[in-house]
């Protein structure tokens, strides 16, 4: 199993981070490659993701159950990628820093099944807080802007330097289990 812990300062209340926070297809917008994000119920979603590197391009189904809305301070999710071998789970956290600020903890556990897991937790391992950093940077994006304080943090925050555009990381960390997925396949077939 690999995990990350990530915390980032929201420039809005708390109140507001939880009016953006408590509709699934907020979350969903943020990630990389969104194709569709059906809600199921109140608690269940699926959310097709089209990830790729280069030629190789695929879509991802991803099942998103949250176990428990405990607002404004918390959420607890679950989520399993359909076909792939990999569950997860994870969580918000928020505390009012100020009447006009927050910070937010995103926790996120992602494990691999069968007998590649340890080769996919070991690629996976780096790439978890990496990404759970940017989701949560884009999240507090998100919040701030519904809540009427873009500017007032876009002003705050130092101006990051363009970058090109790079495959999701997502894509980066399923290209290579696709590829020795595939090649193992190819050899148990024969």
């Amino acid at each position: 199993m690999i995990e990350t812990r990530q915390t980032v300062p929201v420039d809005a209340p708390i109140e507001a981070a939880w009016e953006y926070v408590k509709t699934i297809p907020n979350w969903a917008s943020l990630m990389p490659g969104l194709q569709s994000c059906e809600l199921l119920s109140e608690d269940d979603s699926r959310w097709v993701l089209k990830v790729g590197v280069g030629a190789l391009v695929r879509t991802v189904k991803v099942d998103v159950h949250v176990d428990q809305w405990d607002g404004p301070e918390r959420v607890f999710f679950t989520f399993k990628l359909q076909g792939d071998p990999v569950i997860g789970r994870g969580s918000y956290h928020a505390v009012s820093t100020s009447d006009t600020a927050s910070e937010m903890t995103l926790a996120l556990q992602v494990e691999g099944t069968g007998p590649m897991a340890p080769m996919w937790e070991a690629m996976g391992g780096p790439l978890l807080p990496k990404f759970a950093l940017a989701f949560g940077r884009q999240l507090a994006e998100g919040i701030e802007h519904a809540s009427g304080d873009a500017q007032r943090a876009q002003q705050a925050r130092p101006q990051q330097p363009v970058r090109q555009a790079q495959p999701s990381l997502i894509a980066r960390l399923l290209a290579p289990l696709q590829k020795l997925w595939r090649r193992l396949s190819a050899g148990g077939a024969g």
